[in-house]
């Protein structure tokens, strides 16, 4: 299954390659050329599609935990001051996605949509530590009576240019249903409230959806 968003390109994709193929075919007669032609264009059309498969996730629906809104790798979690919505002190977890990753972004709690915003910005790689605040991204808060607001963050990486966002305000939000998706490389960070339980370690890999990366009872 592939995600909506790759539609388009994935269609493109596929008329270059099977064009591509064919004039190779046609026109280059040295075997050896001809084959890593074909080779590199048959890759080129791999990576396109597993970069917008979208894996069937299977959500256990709970108020008190928070999911990892993405696949990829945990490489901070640390106390900071969040300055954009609550301007006072949360922990935040950040999930690094690398261009092999899932990149559909998932609601972590269920709740009330509060607050949805773009910003655009740079393309800095995803882990300098000021991508959060300088470069493209997007800022969404869901709460409900557990967690209070949880601030989600889509970070555009070096290779992302475009982040796709479907959070709309007051809308509900289902834990671990399609909130978004950004294309290239990025990472998203989670915000927590300082009460939180963390349930995960750095460089521990987790899955969006699935994956608890916190509990508040």
């Amino acid at each position: 299954m592939f995600h909506k968003e790759g539609y388009k390109i994935i269609f493109i994709t596929l008329t270059v390659v099977i064009t591509s193929v064919l004039l190779i075919d046609w026109f280059v007669s040295i075997p050896w050329l001809r084959m890593s032609l074909m080779l590199f264009m048959l890759v080129l059309l791999v990576l396109i599609l597993q970069f917008f498969r979208n894996p069937k996730r299977h959500t256990v629906l709970q108020d008190h935990t928070c999911v990892s809104p993405v696949d990829g790798k945990v490489v901070v979690i640390e106390e900071v001051f969040e300055k954009e919505i609550f301007n006072d002190k949360r922990i935040q977890v950040s999930v690094f996605m690398s261009p092999l990753n899932v990149h559909v972004t998932r609601y972590p709690i269920s709740g009330n949509i509060s607050y949805s915003k773009y910003h655009s910005g740079k393309y800095l790689v995803a882990w300098h530590p000021k991508a959060s605040e300088e470069n493209e991204r997007t800022t969404v808060v869901v709460e409900n009576k557990n967690f209070g607001r949880v601030l989600y963050r889509q970070i555009a990486g070096a290779l992302a240019k475009r982040i796709v966002n479907y959070a709309k305000v007051d809308a509900q939000a289902a834990q671990g249903s399609d909130s978004g998706f950004i294309k290239f490389g990025s990472r998203v960070d989670v915000f927590l409230p300082l009460d939180a339980d963390i349930k995960v370690q750095l460089n521990q890999k987790v899955k969006g959806g699935e994956s608890i990366i916190a509990e508040r009872v």
